[in-house]
């Protein structure tokens, strides 16, 4: 139960939580475990073709490079989307917005299960990225919502670890749906909760001003540095692409996202190609790495908030938080080095990938450090569809490397391993102090 007191808010209806006159004490932790369920949902569904590729490439004949082209789909609608989702979530609210395109998603993965041609999971592939392109920018938009300026690289490391839980849970459940039930189980079953979350979602949330089980001692913690009236402040687009700030965040997202989807969905044929693994036994080492990378975004977000509450500015903060990731993410390019101990090589992915996810938790909150909370969520789909155009290059063209090379991997760890650097600079160049925008 949540530890709750009564309150008299008065003015409120009766739909919703609004039937209940009790304040939630940190409510805005609650709301942030919505978020968390949510990118945990996100993941799982986008990562189940990732650990059911070896059996779906048996069963249907297809390459490196149709597997290519099908994680390209899921890409393109994901990079098409996200600055259109970023602006409908400004325009419906994070309460419609994020309960429709969860729906949408939920939905598009358990089609999958009906799908028989590489064309066939290419267009659920394409459902799924129109639906998924709206978490991250209707989660932030929340965080920006409900959590002041020193918490949010915190709570975004929170919510943003259900990426990794759900990366982990995969390879735990997938397995076990398979052999009793077969491949399509998987992608029914997993898309099931996402449905119960939209109900619950749509029945709970409210911006904190209109929430009847916020405290009045809570509301003015978090509205304690909010500098603007959201419903007066509208940023066009147009205004947004001539900020720095906004193509540093895109071009940040260009360069690193790429790494992640590797990671996500090229992982599960590097064990099985390079150390021989069947779909039963890929289980330990991906819960390995997917647990050391939610530790790295829960810890990313930690360093940063930390350093901000010990009287250390934002712009300090967030880039001494990014500059030890991007630097701790060079591991990737020694995984090579591994030959044929598949520990050594677990244990350096998990580093990379645990790097990965604390530069993100900093990252994902420039916007909100930079813009007005009204354009939040447009900037951040902005960045979002740099790293999906990232991504979709990406793709095609490992699968293709792969097929040509006979499955060489070692380039495209040290690859990986290169890129934040690359992107930490460009940031500094670009913003070389965080402040507010006009």
């Amino acid at each position: 139960m949540f530890p709750t007191k009564q309150s008299s808010a008065p003015g409120k209806d009766s739909a919703g939580p609004e039937a209940a006159a009790t304040t939630i004490a940190r409510l805005r932790w609650y709301i942030c475990g919505l978020l968390f369920f949510a990118t945990t949902g996100n993941y799982v569904d986008r990562q189940v073709i990732s650990l059911l590729k070896p059996v779906l490439e048996q069963e249907f004949n297809w390459s490196e490079a149709a597997y290519g082209w099908i994680v390209f789909a899921f890409q393109l609608a994901y990079a098409i989307m996200m600055p259109l989702a970023g602006r409908a979530i400004d325009y419906l609210g994070t309460r419609l917005g994020y309960m429709l395109a969860m729906l949408l998603w939920s939905v598009a993965a358990m089609a999958h299960a009906f799908a028989g041609s590489a064309l066939g999971f290419g267009a659920a592939r394409f459902a799924l990225g129109i639906g998924e392109s709206a978490n991250f920018p209707a989660a932030l938009k929340t965080v920006a919502h409900w959590f002041p300026r020193r918490e949010r690289a915190l709570a975004t490391g929170i919510f943003n670890s259900g990426a990794n839980v759900g990366a982990l849970l995969v390879p735990v459940l997938v397995p076990y749906l398979v052999i009793h039930f077969g491949w399509r189980s998987a992608f029914l079953l997993t898309g099931i909760p996402g449905l119960i979350w939209a109900a619950v979602w749509y029945w709970f949330f409210r911006e904190p001003e209109d929430h009847p089980n916020l405290g009045a001692g809570e509301l003015e913690l978090i509205r304690s540095d909010h500098e603007e009236s959201m419903s007066e402040i509208h940023v066009p687009y147009l205004e947004l692409l001539g900020s720095r700030a906004a193509w540093a965040f895109l071009i940040g997202k260009f360069l690193t996202d790429p790494v992640w989807w590797f990671f996500l969905f090229w992982l599960p044929g590097f064990l099985s190609s390079r150390y021989g693994l069947e779909l039963s036994e890929l289980g330990l080492p991906l819960v390995v790495i997917y647990t050391a990378s939610m530790v790295g975004s829960v810890g990313g977000g930690w360093i940063s908030s930390t350093l901000i509450k010990r009287g250390s500015t934002v712009n300090r903060a967030r880039k001494t938080a990014m500059l030890i990731c991007a630097v701790a993410v060079t591991a990737s390019i020694f995984v090579y080095k591994a030959g044929d101990n598949l520990w050594l090589a677990v244990a350096l992915i998990s580093i990379a990938a645990a790097a990965h996810q604390g530069w993100s938790a900093n990252i994902f909150n420039l916007p909100s450090d930079v813009f007005p909370q009204r354009a939040v969520a447009s900037v951040v789909g902005l960045g979002g569809m740099g790293g999906a155009v990232g991504g979709l290059l990406a793709s095609p063209a490992i699968g293709h490397w792969l097929d040509w090379s006979g499955g060489y991997y070692a380039p495209l760890f040290v690859f990986a391993g290169s890129l934040y650097l690359v992107a930490l600079g460009i940031i500094q160049l670009l913003v070389p102090d965080i402040e507010r925008a006009r």
